[in-house]
């Protein structure tokens, strides 16, 4: 019960943390220091990876290998990915100095389909007869 709760509130915890800097403006910020060229890509693909396994866990309360979980961890991803197109159309209509960008649409992608590549690595494999 409580590591059910404590993944459902880190999960919505990381929904509005992406939510907030996807539509936040960074014009009054200082990034000249951090010249590090398509880092914003790299940042874009750990958002989305890191919301396709809090959520995973957050609905599997943390437990593996149940029935439908697999199914489950599609319907997250594809989740992650209309989230994703859809935050960065909000961008391009809603905000004035932010734009949407199809590659970071792109990153966002790559980043719930790996994350979800990851779990199906540790937690979905078939154990090997001896």
């Amino acid at each position: 019960m409580v590591k059910n709760l404590v993944f459902k509130v880190l999960f919505i915890s990381w929904m509005m943390f992406v939510t907030f800097f996807s539509l936040f403006s960074f014009s009054d910020v200082d990034t000249s220091r951090f010249n590090i060229p398509h880092i914003d890509k790299a940042v874009h693909f750990t958002f989305y990876f890191l919301m396709v396994v809090l959520a995973y866990l957050a609905k599997t309360k943390g437990e593996f290998k149940t029935n439908g979980t697999l199914k489950l961890l599609w319907y997250i991803v594809l989740f992650a990915i209309v989230y994703g197109i859809i935050i960065e159309v909000i961008q391009h209509i809603a905000t004035d100095d932010r734009h949407g960008d199809p590659l970071d649409a792109l990153a966002n992608s790559t980043g719930a389909i790996v994350g979800m590549l990851v779990l199906r690595f540790l937690f979905f494999r078939k154990s090997s007869l001896k």
